[in-house]
C-alpha cells in the first residue's frame, strides 16, 4: 500500500497519510510493504493515483477556519474514476519554529503554506509586524527554507507534531493560530468505483444547477424532501462558463440505501451535471 501526500515529511498531509495508512494496512493480511509517498503539489498527488503510481492519496478538502480547499475540490471534480472512500478530521496546532536565541524582532521572514500564514495572521501582525511572509507549497517546505537560512532571520510555521527539529532551532511552546479550535478535513482518495465502501453514513457529490431562478432551491428541495441532513455545501465557478456554479454537497446518508440512489438519480435529472465524488463513514 502506497499513499501519496503533499510533502515533505512533517506536513499535516503527511500526518493524515500516516493515519490512513495505519488504518488501511490493519485490515489487510500479509502486508509486505507500505509507505507514504511525498509529492510537490496537489496536482502531482492526484496524478499519482490516476496513473497507478500509488494506491491512494490523502487530500485536505476543508478547513474549519477557511472553508473548502478550492484547488482540491476542482481536482477531484475533474479527475476520472477517483473516489473518496474514507475521511479523517485532524486538529491543527500551528507552532513557530525559529533559531534558538533569536528575538522575534530579529526575524525578517516567515515561511509556510498560505493557509498556515492566514490562520496565524493575528499572531504575525502582533508579534512579527515587520517580517515578510513567504508562501511555500507546504508547511514542510517552509521549515526547510527556514533551516537553510543560517542567519537566524528566517522562521517557519509548522504543526506541533513535527519531530526531529534541526539542531539549533526551537519550537514555540503554545499554538499560535488565531483560533485554537481549528480542524482540517482530509479524504482518502482511490481509483475505481469498486473501492467505494459497501455501506457508509455520508456521501459527497457535486451538481451544476440550470442558470434560472429557483434552480438551487429545487436542488435543496430534493434533499430536504427525503429528510437528509446536509453537512456541508460549497460553491465553485464552472470553468469556461461564466455565471455557472458547481455546488459540492456532503450529506448524511448511506450509499447502499435505495433512498440514496433515488436521491442521486433525481439530482441527475434536475441538474445540468451531477458527479458522485465519494462515500464514507463519518469520522473514519
Amino acid at each position: 500500500m502506497k499513499i501519496a501526500y503533499l510533502g515533505p515529511e512533517g506536513s499535516f498531509s503527511h500526518l493524515a497519510a500516516q493515519t490512513f495508512l495505519a488504518e488501511e494496512t490493519a485490515k489487510e493480511k500479509d502486508v509486505k510493504w507500505s509507505e507514504c509517498v511525498p509529492f510537490r503539489n496537489f496536482p502531482e498527488v492526484i496524478a499519482a493515483v490516476e496513473s497507478g503510481r500509488v494506491d491512494a492519496a490523502a487530500v485536505p478538502i476543508e478547513n474549519s477556519l477557511q472553508g473548502g480547499v478550492s484547488q482540491n475540490l476542482d481536482l477531484l471534480q475533474s479527475a476520472e474514476e477517483l473516489y473518496a472512500v474514507k475521511e479523517f478530521v485532524l486538529q491543527v496546532d500551528q507552532r513557530l519554529v525559529y533559531k534558538e536565541g533569536v528575538e522575534f524582532s530579529q526575524i525578517g521572514r516567515v515561511y509556510s503554506h498560505r493557509q498556515a500564514l492566514d490562520q496565524c495572521s493575528g499572531f504575525l501582525s502582533r508579534e512579527l509586524p515587520f517580517a515578510s511572509l513567504r508562501e511555500t507549497e507546504s508547511t514542510g517546505f517552509g521549515l526547510s527554507k527556514a533551516v537553510e537560512d543560517g542567519s537566524g532571520k528566517s522562521a517557519a510555521i509548522v504543526g506541533a507534531h513535527i519531530k526531529n527539529l534541526h539542531k539549533g532551532f526551537v519550537i514555540s511552546e503554545e499554538c499560535i493560530s488565531d483560533e485554537k479550535n481549528n480542524f482540517t478535513h482530509f479524504l482518502l482518495v482511490k481509483k475505481g468505483k469498486e473501492n467505494l465502501p459497501k455501506t457508509g453514513t455520508r456521501i459527497f457529490f457535486s451538481a451544476v444547477c440550470p442558470h434560472k431562478p429557483g434552480s438551487l432551491l429545487e436542488l435543496l428541495a430534493i434533499i430536504a424532501a427525503r429528510k437528509v441532513n446536509m453537512t456541508k455545501i460549497e460553491s465553485r465557478p464552472v470553468k469556461n462558463r461564466p455565471g455557472d456554479y458547481r455546488f459540492f454537497i456532503e450529506a448524511d446518508c448511506d450509499i447502499a440505501a435505495q433512498e440514496t440512489r433515488e436521491l442521486l438519480q433525481e439530482v441527475r435529472e434536475k441538474t445540468l451535471e451531477c458527479k458522485l465524488i465519494g462515500a464514507y463513514k463519518a469520522g473514519e
